[in-house]
């Protein structure tokens, strides 16, 4: 697998160690890949916020639809309360149900006290029936349940695997993508970091650390006037902190979002649902909607000043960049059903482009 940095591209910012969301302490990441025969190439992608031993502790959190032509559950709770709890879910669009339905399965298992009360699981979806037999009944909720089980801490797989599995970006080969920055305040050092599923682009579009090289690699595009509209697709975006943050400083990160898909080219599509997620693990024991009956209490918060949050926007806008060219880059040619072909992206064309001095031996296809 190869990634962005590794190339030697010139990107802002300090990475965490192993440059994922993962480096937000709790942060966990698990797949399900699901490559049979010739036509299914799907899967599921499970991200637990707390990780498994403190799934149901909340998090502060918000969301943001930048065009909604496509479904996150979840969020009319995520917009009531600010509030996120058990593992996040991203597949592909006709998974969603099967999905839901895991991660109630796998909580119903882990903590049964938990799924008495009641659930309303976050899963999320990018469309990849290219590659894919979408329709057909490949992913089951033993899969999501799997996802979640195989869910660590640590570096994260790239490219296509899990709900990536099937996916395109600015018509190469597309997938799950992740990158972090190390944020300064005061005394004190938080860490953010953005995981996203990219399916979105048309490859005109496509710029590279702001050079617009997808006008020199429209040809092999067999992508190109296939089942939708060029720029199709969907990108779902989960970004992480360990600041203390308050929900609606969470929602003004997920706002964030688009402006770090935009460095990468996409003016974002009608037929594309960029629908983006932030949370921050800080506070923990709050925003625990106390049951009535109970004795009555009183909850705090502590958080960043807003007038302090503009560096961590830039943490956002740099990590989702990186996070699009780690996808593309560790992404390999996949052929799929029908026979349909999703080509990797050229990296020693791209280099070229970029006029990136490399060393021969990362000059690779």
């Amino acid at each position: 697998m190869t990634r962005a940095r590794e190339l030697g591209l010139p990107l802002p910012g300090r990475t965490g160690p192993d440059n994922a969301i993962t480096d937000v302490p709790g942060v966990e990441v698990g797949h399900t890949t699901l490559i049979e025969g010739e036509s299914v190439r799907t899967g599921v992608t499970a991200l637990l916020p707390r990780g498994r031993a403190d799934f149901e502790v909340p998090c502060a959190a918000g969301w943001f639809s930048l065009n909604g032509n496509g479904e996150m559950t979840g969020t009319s709770w995520l917009s009531e309360t600010g509030s996120l709890r058990l593992p996040v879910l991203i597949t592909n669009t006709h998974a969603v149900g099967t999905c839901h339905r895991g991660v109630i399965d796998w909580v119903a298992r882990e903590k049964p006290e938990v799924a008495a009360e009641w659930l309303l699981p976050v899963v999320a979806e990018t469309w990849d029936g290219y590659l894919n037999d979408i329709n057909g009944p490949h992913v089951r909720p033993e899969h999501a349940v799997a996802a979640i089980d195989a869910a660590r801490p640590g570096p994260v797989a790239e490219g296509s695997v899990g709900g990536g599995t099937g996916m395109n970006c600015y018509g190469f080969k597309g997938g799950n993508g992740t990158s972090s920055r190390l944020v300064d305040y005061g005394a004190d050092t938080y860490t953010v970091g953005a995981f996203l599923q990219a399916n979105f682009g048309a490859r005109k579009e496509l710029t590279v650390c702001g050079v617009p090289v997808g006008r020199s690699l429209t040809d092999d595009d067999p992508m190109d006037g296939h089942d939708s509209p060029a720029g199709a697709g969907s990108v779902i975006v989960v970004v992480a902190t360990d600041a203390p943050l308050l929900p609606l400083q969470c929602t003004a990160l997920a706002r964030r979002v688009p402006l770090g898909l935009a460095r990468t080219g996409t003016t974002g599509s009608h037929f594309s649902g960029d629908i983006f997620l932030a949370f921050s693990t800080g506070n923990p024991g709050a925003l625990t909607s106390g049951f009535p009956g109970e004795e009555p209490v009183y909850e705090s918060m502590r958080f960043i000043p807003w007038s302090r949050l503009d560096v961590f926007y830039e943490a956002v806008v740099e990590a989702v960049e990186e996070a699009v060219l780690n996808a593309l880059l560790g992404a390999e040619t996949m052929i799929g059903r029908e026979g349909r072909r999703s080509p990797a992206i050229p990296v020693a064309r791209l280099l070229d482009l970029l006029g990136t001095q490399v060393s021969s031996a990362n000059r690779v296809e």
